[in-house]
């Protein structure tokens, strides 16, 4: 009787299937820009007959199934014109759309592109930059950086000034996975955190996402920053150069085999070093010494796609980037010498290959293999004495990260409204945390010794699988589980990380959506610093430092009240678990002993609201954005075990950024920023304590000053907010495009808090001597000037 049943059950189900297949075929293909063939991600599909739409993938991929009878498909991404086309869908068919840029259309083509509207998408907390926006928005000294773009935006709050590290939601700078064409970018800063490592000429799309994380992504707390690199112009060969105050870049691209296969190659560098070489040696002749010295940073971009056939591409990317201060010094004096070399170098190395592949109408598939490498380096050697009697001494230290990984990612999509997403993921980690070594060299005798962190090796396994999912007309969601096995030393951490976002439709321009998202970290970053200095170490689990966790809450309203513009607003509540910090007096150096026992264990919790208002079409576009958020940290051994404010925790912060282009011959960009202060740790009281003896005070006995501490981040510096201008002037010529670009930094030249320390000021009239709170500040106002060609 069971039997029976189970053959009854079976065939009923083949019937569906096949009256499904007969009645309904698949359209699928690529949206891509008509001029250069790249894939337009997130570009919006939409079927006029029934209501079915869908989005492209990051790789420009869609597909949808309908009824088998006359469509009209409507296809359209925001800045490009809209295409529409009818036809007959008797059959499962390919069909591949070109869409133009909006740079060369009028007004009333541009007015008629759109993409997803907000209030539609599921994902929430999620938000995407156009970097032709992004290059007109002016920036410190003239580099455009999509991170210091990123902190303009509600949720985000930059660390000090001119900073390009992000604290997003009350996280910190090692909870955010950046990602450059799907690899981990461990350390994305240069010049000590004042610029990113993301070249703006050779990103094509960029896109946030800090609450309701779908399950496809994983290992970070905060948020996903899915940086994807330009492919190549297919058709003619292109490049641009520029040249500004402190760097000069240069991109190229263009076709292999024309509508076959094209390259990127992007290259920036600085030349700080090459304008000050000459006054350094110039300074140390006048001395009767020698010495050189400088800093400079550079990043290579490259990358290759090769089309095999309508269901295989290929690609291959690359990164390459490094920084590096040194100084070389050389003295004499009678028969002595003496010679001085130092040096601190860090960078990042990433190659990605992957394979693209359409098994079926409805389901894509992309297989990625990965090598991801940072580094930091700081050295100092000295040598000293007269010929033949030279005495050597060299100190060296070394940290760094090296990645091995190979992901298989799945999209299989049945129905308009059902996306199925799936996939694996092995990486192999190497960690360095830290090695110290000394060499000396003298007559007749040699001394090498090394101590600090040992190396840690570990492999990751990590599996998902996400449903995007259309119930009824208004409701639609997102449901997944990330699924994580950490395996180092003789420790396995397993991890169940469930995510679910939701969204009800309101009406036709507004919802109310929801999202729930548990993420688990296995890595931590060990700082003392506030500026994102190299020296800060990423470490892993061990056995002793258990894996970072967090829950998020989010509740949000999204709204389309006019053509042009949306809103949403936002509330979050986020619990953070196995959070690390330095114990008070501890650093990245200066001892023998591991780091595993030189920080302290504990949680944390933030929560707030955002406010968004953008603008996305017209001459004038962009954003206003507001945050009211509180952070705080809880550590048994620090603050006496009480709560205390997590440093950049901000109860304010707006930001807006506005471009206007009233012609294509000239455009504006504004940028104004304001913070409450951050929370800092100062001193109530000075006190003497111990007996300084003469050998160390250089004196007779002296009290060692102690400082006397009752809160820790007890203190609020005064409010941060700075005024930036620019100004674009564009000219077609023969052979391309020019552009002189003109901005001004903090044009009312406010001095916003870098750093607050106590100082000893005497008062003549009083004969007394006090201590004063003072402030450095860094940056006045900054004017930049930079040119850039098209060709």
């Amino acid at each position: 009787m069971k039997e029976k049943k189970l053959i009854s059950l079976t065939s009923m189900l083949l019937l569906l299937i096949i009256g499904f297949s007969q009645t309904n075929s698949t359209v699928s293909g690529y949206v891509l820009d008509s001029a250069t063939g790249e894939a337009l991600i997130g570009a919006y599909v939409y079927e006029l007959n029934s209501n079915k739409a869908a989005t492209t993938n990051v790789y420009g991929f869609y597909s949808l199934t309908l009824p088998s009878d006359s469509i009209k498909l409507f296809t359209s991404y925001i800045g490009y014109s809209s295409q529409t086309v009818s036809f007959n869908l008797v059959q499962d068919i390919s069909r591949t759309f070109d869409l133009d840029s909006s740079l060369e259309l009028s007004e009333a083509v541009i007015e008629s592109s759109q993409s997803e509207p907000i209030q539609n998408r599921t994902q929430m907390s999620s938000l995407e930059l156009d970097m032709r926006k992004v290059k007109s928005l002016p920036v410190l000294l003239g580099e455009t950086d999509v991170l210091k773009t990123l902190q303009l935006l509600p949720g985000i709050q930059s660390g000090t000034e001119g900073a390009s590290g992000i604290y997003v939601r009350g996280g910190g700078p090692d909870q955010n996975l950046m990602l450059l064409d799907g690899v981990p970018i461990y350390n994305a800063s240069h010049l000590f955190g004042f610029f990113s490592v993301f070249n703006a000429d050779a990103i094509r799309d960029v896109k946030l996402i800090k609450g309701g994380f779908p399950a496809r992504y994983g290992g970070r707390l905060s948020s996903v920053i899915d940086v994807r690199m330009k492919e190549g112009n297919l058709y003619e060969t292109h490049g641009e150069a520029s040249v500004g105050i402190v760097a000069a870049k240069l991109s190229i691209e263009g076709p292999i085999k024309k509508e076959k296969s094209s390259f990127l190659f992007s290259a920036r560098r600085t030349y700080i070093d090459a304008l000050t070489r000459p006054l350094i040696n110039a300074s140390a002749k006048q001395s009767g010494e020698s010495a050189t010295g400088g800093y400079y940073f550079y990043d290579l971009n490259g990358k290759i796609n090769y089309i095999i056939s309508n269901k295989d591409r290929l690609f291959l990317s690359g990164y390459f980037g490094n920084d590096r201060a040194f100084a070389k010094y050389s003295s004499s004096f009678g028969d002595q010498t003496e010679n001085m070399k130092t040096k601190l170098e860090w960078g990042n190395a990433i190659v990605a290959a992957r394979w693209n592949h359409v098994f079926s109408p409805k389901l894509f598939s992309n297989t990625t293999l990965t090598y991801s490498k940072y580094k930091f380096l700081t050295a100092f050697d000295i040598e000293s004495g007269s010929e033949g009697m030279m005495e050597e001494i060299g100190l060296r230290y070394d940290s760094g990260i090296d990645d091995y990984s190979i992901k298989t990612d799945f999209e299989f999509i049945p129905n308009p409204d059902l996306n199925l997403k799936f996939g694996l993921s092995f990486v192999n980690h190497k960690f360095t945390p830290g090695v110290s070594r000394i060499e000396a060299e003298g007559v007749g005798e040699s001394i090498s010794l090394s101590f600090g962190s040992n190396e840690i090796r570990a492999n990751e396994l990590n599996a998902y699988t996400e449903a995007d999912w259309k119930l009824g007309d208004r409701f639609k969601v997102n449901l997944g589980v990330h699924s994580s096995n950490f395996f180092v030393e003789s420790e396995s951490y397993f991890s169940i990380q469930p995510r679910i976002s939701s969204r009800y439709l309101l009406n036709k321009k507004s919802s109310i959506k929801a999202s729930y998202a548990n993420m688990t970290q296995f890595l931590h970053l060990l700082s003392n610093s506030t500026i994102g200095l190299p020296t800060d170490l990423w470490v892993p689990v061990t056995e002793k430092i258990k894996p970072q966790t967090s829950d998020q809450l989010a509740l949000g309203y999204a709204v389309t009240p006019t053509k042009g513009y949306q809103i949403s607003v936002e509330g979050y509540y986020k619990w953070m678990n196995n959070l690390i910090e330095y114990k008070d007096g501890a650093s990245f150096q200066g001892s023998a002993e591991d780091w595993q026992d030189k920080v302290e264990v504990g949680n944390g919790w933030s929560y707030g609201a955002e406010f968004l208002l953008e603008k996305t079409k017209g001459d004038f576009t962009g954003w206003i954005g507001y945050t009211l958020s509180w952070t705080n940290r809880e550590f048994e051994n620090i603050n006496f075990g009480d709560p205390f404010p997590y440093r950049f925790d901000r109860r304010h912060d707006i930001g807006v950024a506005l471009t206007y282009e009233p012609s294509d011959r000239i455009d504006y960009g504004l940028v104004f920023v304001y913070g409450t202060g951050n929370a800092v740790t100062l001193p109530v009281a000075k006190y003497n304590g111990a007996f300084v003896p003469p050998t160390i005070s250089g004196g007779g006995f002296e009290f060692q000053e102690l400082e006397y501490i009752t809160e820790r981040n007890g203190y609020r510096t005064p409010s941060y907010h700075r005024l930036d201008l620019g100004v674009n002037f564009h000219k077609e010529v023969s052979w391309g495009k020019r552009t002189w670009s003109l901005g001004f930094y903090n044009i009312y030249s406010r001095q916003n808090p870098f750093f607050l320390f106590f100082d000893q000021e005497y008062n003549e009239s009083e004969q007394t001597s006090e201590n004063v709170l003072k402030q450095i500040s860094l940056f006045p106002i900054i004017p930049s000037i930079s040119y850039a060609v098209k060709f």
